[in-house]
């Protein structure tokens, strides 16, 4: 009963418990193994639905998608709390103290992600998420006094300059979109680092700080959506007559708590940093099955070897973070 009892204190279910370590004797690489492989198919995942609905359907509102993720995020937490799943801590005031600057950076990060998505077609979009991998690093060194070896950096680098090379010449250029997808950057390593110093503190655990970041925030995005007219004109949206619209909409909604459940995941067993990389071997695939059916792609010979640049300094990152870090344990 003890160890039930702390489980729960810490925000891990009697199911998930089980499934990560059955009969006691679950192995730590098998969890890290898992939970980065979630979040990698999570990832590629929704940034398809969200580009086949703001994009292909021409959905008006990226913030009404994001009301929905977090809406959705909060009916599934508050259910499963309440059939006996999960468990995490209930409100109190404490709480606004324990989450800051988590929900702040998590609808940034969220809104900023979308209206990018929107904007930009996939291949830049994904080659300018590289740069979150450099500012992750950053507040890593800052927040939890990492500090970095000289090939790690001399990857990054080279991921960053395909990014600058790819963007030189990328004749579908959108100023707007490549602020946003800069601010996404930014507020996705600053929240990736938050996160984990979070999950190291044990106060609310991983369901408490995503049920607490969607509840927090979930009425004042409402409120900017009602006032600048954005919910008005994603209701008013003509495409909700189309069965097949609104599957991807609703599917749209749950990836997005299922993306932050995993994030969540791969963070708590790996690092702030793991993520970051797993999120960048995944935008491999982004960029090249972007380049032959987003739609929106136009290919440059200095575009495209830019792309190429920096995939090859993502792939040698990983692999020399993967190796620093057995080497490490062993």
């Amino acid at each position: 009963m003890a160890q039930l009892r702390k489980r729960r204190h810490e925000g891990k279910s009697p199911v998930e418990e089980a499934s990560v370590n059955p009969g006691g004797g679950g192995s730590a690489a098998h969890r890290k193994l898992l939970a980065a492989g979630f979040y990698a198919v999570s990832s590629f995942l929704i940034v398809v639905v969200n580009k086949s609905v703001l994009t292909s359907y021409r959905f008006p509102s990226s913030t009404c998608v994001g009301i929905g993720q977090m809406l959705a995020t909060v009916v599934v937490l508050r259910t499963g709390k309440m059939c006996g799943v999960i468990s995490f801590p209930d409100v109190d005031r404490s709480i606004p103290r324990k989450m800051f600057p988590l929900p702040l950076l998590y609808v940034g990060n969220q809104i900023s992600g979308l209206f990018g998505t929107q904007r930009l077609n996939l291949p830049m979009f994904t080659v300018l998420r590289r740069f979150s991998i450099c500012l992750t690093m950053l507040f890593e060194g800052l927040l939890l006094k990492k500090t970095f070896s000289a090939p790690v950096k001399a990857t990054v680098f080279a991921m960053v300059f395909g990014a600058l090379v790819a963007a030189s010449a990328d004749l579908a250029f959108d100023l707007l979109g490549y602020i946003f997808i800069m601010t996404n950057n930014v507020l996705t390593a600053a929240s990736g680092a938050y996160v984990k110093q979070k999950l190291d503190s044990k106060e609310l655990g991983k369901y408490g700080l995503l049920y607490y970041n969607a509840l927090i925030m979930i009425f004042p995005t409402t409120a900017y959506a009602y006032y600048s007219g954005d919910l008005q004109v994603g209701l008013e949206y003509s495409g909700w007559c189309d069965p097949r619209f609104v599957v991807q909409f609703v599917l749209s909604c749950v990836m997005g708590f299922v993306l932050m459940y995993s994030i969540m995941l791969c963070t708590q067993y790996n690092s702030a940093l793991t993520t970051s990389i797993v999120g960048c071997i995944k935008n491999i695939l982004v960029t090249y099955v972007g380049m032959v059916f987003g739609g929106d792609y136009i290919f440059t010979w200095t575009n495209f070897v830019g792309l190429n640049v920096s995939i090859a300094g993502s792939l040698v990152y990983s692999y020399i973070t993967f190796t620093q870090e057995q080497t490490k344990k062993a």
